[in-house]
């Protein structure tokens, strides 16, 4: 029961905190193309990357912790349905070239997120400083 309350908090935790990242990209750069999403996921991805390191790591960690912020925060923060969908809606108005530019950029940024956050937490904490 811990573990499920403490992935209902991350989620909502999460959430917050994606719509304040997207509300914030639409506001600095406008709608026209999704910086929103593309932020909260390279930024998750980023993040996950590196969580997974400490993680694993630091195994001592409790689940409560691991749910709350891998299944949870992460879960909620991140939204590829929502990349899905800015994908079809720029289809869908004829601008296939920021389609295309909004599927490129999720997809390699996050990967290079990932790798990064993960070989900077291997860095730090498996080799040392």
């Amino acid at each position: 029961m811990k573990t499920m309350l403490a992935i209902a908090l991350g989620g909502a935790l999460g959430a917050l905190g994606r719509y304040g990242v997207t509300s914030w990209a639409a506001h600095a750069f406008g709608r026209a193309f999704p910086y929103g999403t593309l932020a909260v996921n390279v930024i998750g991805s980023l993040v996950l990357g590196f969580l997974l390191v400490v993680l694993n790591e630091r195994s001592g960690l409790p689940a409560e912790l691991r749910g709350l912020l891998l299944v949870g925060f992460l879960g909620a923060f991140t939204t590829f349905s929502t990349f899905s969908m800015d994908t079809v809606q720029l289809l869908q108005e004829g601008a296939a070239l920021r389609a295309g530019a909004n599927v490129f950029l999720n997809v390699s940024l996050c990967v290079g997120a990932a790798w990064l956050g993960y070989a900077g937490a291997r860095h730090i904490f498996v080799n040392g400083m």
